[in-house]
């Protein structure tokens, strides 16, 4: 039995942790390079909102905490070490530290196949992991823009972000990203109007805006929340631009089949990790890593 088929055979046999915080994550690598695809053409030009120069956002982690999206006190070194397990291979990649460098690998989307899977979860606090390292900074999208969730939990619902770029190419990146009190750490809000988000992030503008964000700051990672894979076409999309791809899983209660039909829409995508999430194991932390590929490989049990 290969791993990746023991991982899938945990997620179905696995029940959910027993816990009064948030889901715990348990990364397991699956497979590595991209090449990014440009699609149609960029839609209407739509005039954005007043650009918030300078635009600085305070983390409320009481909120946080409350909404259940930051691990509580009882759990949280746990959680971090966890955490700092999945960051380590994806920053590998992205710069090339013990590993071949990975085309666009600095471009991370994370995914889940239907929503509750705890997402949202993973890609807030994946963030604030990765930077708490001193040598890299962090940009956090909120790519997921008909929800807009990470916009709304910052307070940064109705400020011109992603969808306003894809729009308007002369608009600079850097003047619609806010920092945070966290150091290292920034936000793109989703910005507004998303009825055509599909065709933004299948124009070549899109890959044309995320290699600018790139390429403005070599020692910073992109991380895209996106939509459930299974529920919009615009994480479908968005698949074609990300170096690597990230998706979350929660143990005992997403069907193989749900995955299997996720996972079909990144087939031809050669860097994508699965964290299982809220999975119970006989390990010491609670995890088990699962893995295979060339690069990627993460072994059971490290």
């Amino acid at each position: 039995m290969s791993i990746f088929e023991r991982a899938m055979q945990k997620m179905q046999n696995s029940a959910a942790v027993k816990s009064v915080g948030p889901r715990s994550p348990e990364p397991a690598r699956v497979v590595t390079p991209t090449l990014a695809r440009a699609g149609a053409q960029a839609p209407t030009h739509i005039e954005p909102a007043s650009v918030p120069q300078g635009r600085r956002v305070t983390i409320d982690r009481d909120a946080l905490l409350a909404d259940g999206l930051l691990a509580p006190p009882l759990v949280e070194r746990q959680i971090v070490e966890q955490f700092r397990q999945i960051r380590r291979p994806l920053i590998a990649n992205a710069f090339r530290r013990g590993v071949p460098k990975v085309e666009m690998g600095q471009l991370i989307m994370l995914a889940s196949a239907v929503p509750g899977e705890g997402k949202t979860f993973i890609s807030l606090n994946l963030s604030l992991s990765i930077a708490r390292q001193n040598d890299i900074r962090v940009l956090l999208v909120d790519a997921d823009v008909r929800k807009a969730h990470i916009s709304k939990m910052l307070g940064l619902t109705g400020s011109p972000g992603l969808l306003d770029l894809l729009r308007n190419p002369g608009l600079d990146p850097e003047n619609l990203i806010a920092s945070t009190d966290v150091p290292g750490l920034s936000v793109l809000p989703a910005g507004g109007h998303p009825e055509n988000a599909t065709e933004l992030f299948a124009s070549s503008n899109m890959l044309t805006t995320m290699r600018r964000i790139v390429d403005r700051d070599a020692g910073r990672l992109v991380l895209l929340d996106s939509s459930p894979l299974l529920r919009t076409t615009e994480s479908q999309t968005l698949a074609d631009v990300a170096g690597q791809i990230v998706v979350v899983v929660r143990a005992g209660d997403t069907a193989r089949s749900i995955l299997l039909d996720a996972l079909s829409y990144l087939a031809d995508r050669p860097i994508v990790s699965l964290v299982l999430n809220q999975c119970t194991s006989d390990a010491p932390t609670g995890y088990y890593y699962y893995g295979h590929g060339n690069s990627a490989t993460v072994r059971p049990g490290t």
